[in-house]
């Protein structure tokens, strides 16, 4: 049979429309972007920062990492994980990781102690305006580059890890540090964590909740530990809420704890002002 024999008479092929959950997905999706939208125009968009705690000493920050938040048309601060996946595959992803990364050295040039990561998807390496930020805050503060952390997540970083390979590797060489974030949670091969050369590894949170009375939990713990330190890279466990889980946590080996336990995401001052403005 020929591939088109399956039109009648030349019929024009027709399309089930979308299921009721499908088109609910697809507005809501599009309210988001929307909603994204009207706050980058608005500069409504802002970093929080959390504290990742070295393990042994829980009193010592190691680095913060920086969390994109969106305030909405009503004063609402939305954290990203309400709207980065509506996002990610748009243009609007580009701009938010440019915003983060903005945002992030514009930290780091005002606080010469701090160390801090920033997320970024794979999509987009090789986006112009992000590449131009870096290297105009470089070009102003030489340094600056070394005390930040870029993370990558698992699933964005194998999307196209030759491209991913060959822009750590340039950034490295700029003393830019890169951790592969929410460990566990994808499909890396052992080949890709190999040729990526991460410096640093976070577990991810939903392997870190509830350690401390999940054997399973545990092994998987231990095991994703074991692979780190094959590699070479520190450790960081994210979603550490509860004091038990930080107890097993670090008993089982990793250097940093990050989690509301340690420490809760916080607005800069000013963000925090612009919030309670339009609220």
């Amino acid at each position: 049979m020929r591939g088109d024999d399956w039109l009648a008479d030349g019929a024009a092929p027709t399309w089930p429309d979308p299921s009721p959950l499908d088109a609910a997905l697809a507005l809501r999706d599009g309210d988001i972007l929307s909603m994204v939208r009207r706050a980058l125009e608005r500069r409504d968009v802002a970093l929080a920062f959390q504290p990742v705690v070295a393990a042994p000493d829980a009193g010592r920050v190691a680095f913060h990492e920086g969390l994109l938040r969106v305030i909405d048309d009503t004063g609402r601060v939305i954290p990203a994980r309400e709207f980065i996946g509506a996002c990610e595959a748009h243009e609007t992803g580009r701009l938010l990781d440019c915003v983060a990364l903005e945002t992030g050295l514009a930290a780091l040039v005002e606080a010469p102690d701090m160390r801090l990561s920033v997320n970024m998807s794979a999509r987009s390496i090789g986006y112009a305006p992000w590449r131009r930020i870096l290297e105009r805050v470089e070009a102003a503060h030489p340094t600056v580059l070394e005390r930040l952390i870029v993370e990558i997540t698992e699933s964005s970083a194998i999307l196209l890890p030759e491209v991913t390979q060959a822009f750590m590797a340039d950034l490295h060489m700029k003393g830019v540090a890169f951790a592969l974030d929410d460990f566990g949670q994808g499909y890396t091969s052992f080949r890709y964590l190999r040729d990526l050369d991460f410096d640093i590894l976070k577990i991810a949170a939903e392997f870190v909740l509830g350690v401390a009375d999940n054997p399973d939990n545990r092994v998987l713990c231990q095991a994703l530990i074991s692979i780190a330190r094959h590699f070479d890279m520190l450790v960081v466990a994210e979603g550490v809420e509860r004091p038990a889980d930080a107890e097993v946590i670090a008993a089982l080996g990793v250097d940093c704890l990050q989690g509301y336990h340690l420490g809760a995401p916080a607005l800069r001052p000013a963000a925090a002002r612009r919030a309670r403005a339009a609220g």
